[in-house]
């Protein structure tokens, strides 16, 4: 079963920075273009907006690289290693800065009057689903060293 869970992970994590590359830095540009030519209102908060959102993307792919490197990490059998710690404490970090850049984002745009309902609604899902992935890192870092202070009262007692 293990054979083929962690494969497949490894697969959605490429699938999923694929798909925000191509996204963020091909479609967003364009998108952004668009609205700016049709919201001429707010053209001058289209560079600043497109610039916010693709320097989201650097934790998120450093947030992917993590998760990866976790996979490869459970298929040699070491996932209760030190560097395990390590990769979910840079993952909670990653998802809390990608929260803090939305939040300061959503405000900015708050206070140029040009905070759109749609993009609101989507800026709390983006806010609150890092918030979440943030406590679940937390969660996981605490269970693993948990599991490691078992481990080595295990080993004591044998």
């Amino acid at each position: 079963m293990q054979r083929v869970i962690i494969p497949l992970f490894k697969t959605a994590i490429i699938i999923m920075g694929l798909f925000v590359f191509i996204f963020g830095f091909i479609g967003l540009p364009q998108l952004a273009e668009k609205a700016a030519t049709l919201n001429p209102e707010y053209a001058h908060l289209q560079y600043p907006i497109l610039i916010g959102i693709e320097l989201t993307a650097i934790p998120f792919f450093i947030a992917l690289h993590q998760v990866y490197v976790l996979l490869k990490l459970m298929e040699k059998k070491a996932a209760f290693s030190d560097s395990a710690h390590h990769r979910l404490k840079r993952i909670k970090f990653c998802a809390l800065f990608i929260a803090v850049m939305y939040i300061a984002g959503s405000l900015y745009l708050s206070i140029q009057s040009a905070l759109h309902p749609g993009v609101a609604i989507i800026g709390i899902a983006i806010i609150l689903t890092t918030l979440m992935i943030s406590v679940f890192a937390v969660m996981l870092q605490k269970l693993l060293i948990r599991a490691k202070e078992m481990k080595v009262e295990n080993e004591l007692t044998v």
